[in-house]
């Protein structure tokens, strides 16, 4: 069975898609190519991680790597780890997927997410040694080591505590944390209580099979009805591996990455923190986000969907903060890579300082505009199918001007065009998407 790198490393149903098989073969790839000879391998809770966990670590001591076993921790934990130590970082997740999917994600010395061209290598190297071609491999004292590092996380926390010049900047503030049953369980209740935060914390029990089941940011229903019968002044919601944030503000209303980006882009502004007057957001990112940074007189550079694009854009244009409306928002003078918990941190720290409530920022930051999605099944090329549609687009874009964006995305997937339209009303969004929905199907039957 081959091996391909996603969006964000390699994904798939546990024991069955991602086997200890193809972990181990994985394992010894990347350390061929990456020069794996110190690697960190950390994991969320999922009952197979320690399985794949094993399998991946011998990969890596195949090859002649000494491996670092850190346990439970958020990615951003295993990237804080493999820049502060140059070495590789993986991450054995499935980040909001269910607990039967597992995935693997790995990072260069440095912390940094791999380019296209560095996981193709791999991907070679992969078929090379499921073809046959296994290669000389270490021997004797050549053969890595594998051992547990149990302060991982310790330091991590320290970290981001550190982060902040003031002991207790959070002091007195009320905030509910929802922790996706994942791998922030432990850790992000302590960081926010050091920080003086009073924290209640909810889906932080990890068994192994409950991990973003009905909770965490993917599901923030739960956590908005705790914060506003509970009276927080803002509730946090993290994703499975811990890179991701959503938020809720006191009314129980769900905070997006669109308007904590937004937040925390004009708090940096404000200051003379944002560099060069710019924040880096994808495609997807509301139109609302648009016209409010124009408005502020904020430069937005946009990339494809994915958190790498972003991290790409970021480094290439040395900028400081950017993200996605899932709630992955890079700040990188503080990570090098999307921190759920860091994200949270921020965005508390920015409404503790300003007086006010998250409602408050987030009503002034931007006005979300009513977006549509419709999904169109297509035979043949979605590219293709995608771009015969430019004539029907280029004249809904002129009929909605400036307040109305037309998005036509073939997916990478499934044989699926996606249609998104934002318009100033909900009805006319729905009825430009419904239009050009009809022509993609009707183009696809001729």
């Amino acid at each position: 069975m081959a091996l391909r790198f996603g969006t964000d490393g390699v994904r798939g149903v546990a024991n069955a898609e991602l086997t200890p098989e193809l972990a181990l073969v994985l394992g010894r790839a990347a350390a061929r190519v990456l020069g794996g000879d110190h690697v960190v391998i950390g994991r969320d809770p999922r009952r197979s991680g320690p399985m794949l966990e094993a399998a991946l670590a011998a990969g890596f001591a195949s090859a002649g790597g000494d491996v670092e076993l850190v346990g439970v921790v958020p990615t951003p934990a295993v990237a804080y780890l493999s820049d502060l130590q140059r070495c590789v970082g993986a991450v054995i997740s499935a980040s909001h997927n269910p607990f039967a999917d597992n995935g693997i994600k790995l990072f260069a010395p440095g912390g940094r997410k791999l380019p296209d061209d560095v996981e193709e290598a791999i991907e070679a190297e992969i078929e090379r040694e499921l073809g046959g071609e296994i290669g000389n491999r270490p021997r004797g004292t050549g053969v890595g080591t594998i051992r547990t590092q149990t302060d991982a996380a310790r330091a991590y926390a320290d970290h981001l505590v550190g982060l902040f010049e003031t002991p207790g900047v959070l002091t007195g503030l009320d905030i509910a944390l929802d922790c996706a049953n994942g791998a922030t369980s432990a850790l992000a209740p302590e960081v926010f209580d050091r920080l003086g935060a009073r924290v209640v914390v909810r889906a932080a029990a990890p068994d192994g099979c409950n991990i973003n089941d009905h909770c965490g940011a993917t599901h923030p229903d739960a956590l908005a009805h705790a914060v506003e019968v509970g009276g927080f002044e803002l509730g946090l919601a993290f994703d499975g591996d811990g890179d991701r944030l959503i938020a809720v503000d006191h009314t129980g209303a769900v905070v997006d990455g669109d308007h904590i980006i937004a937040i925390c882009a004009l708090d940096l502004h404000r200051r003379g923190l944002l560099r060069h007057g710019t924040v880096v957001v994808t495609v997807m990112t509301n139109l609302g986000f648009r016209l409010a940074m124009e408005r502020a007189g904020i430069h937005v550079v946009e990339t494809a969907v994915g958190d790498r694009y972003v991290l790409e854009a970021l480094e290439a244009g040395g900028f400081t903060m950017g993200g996605e409306q899932s709630g992955h928002v890079v700040f990188t003078d503080l990570a090098t890579t999307g921190d759920g918990i860091l994200t949270g941190l921020v965005l508390a720290d920015v409404v503790q300082r300003s007086g006010r409530t998250l409602a408050e920022l987030a009503e002034e930051a931007m006005t979300r505009l009513p977006q549509v999605l419709v999904n169109v099944r297509v035979a043949g090329s979605t590219v293709a199918a995608a771009a015969s549609l430019a004539p029907e687009v280029a004249a809904a874009e002129a009929e909605l001007g400036a307040t109305g964006r037309v998005l036509v995305r073939p997916s990478g997937t499934e044989p699926i065009v996606r249609v998104m339209v934002e318009a100033a009303g909900h009805d006319e969004a729905e009825r430009v998407a419904r239009d050009l929905a009809a022509a993609l199907a009707d183009q696809a039957h001729h």
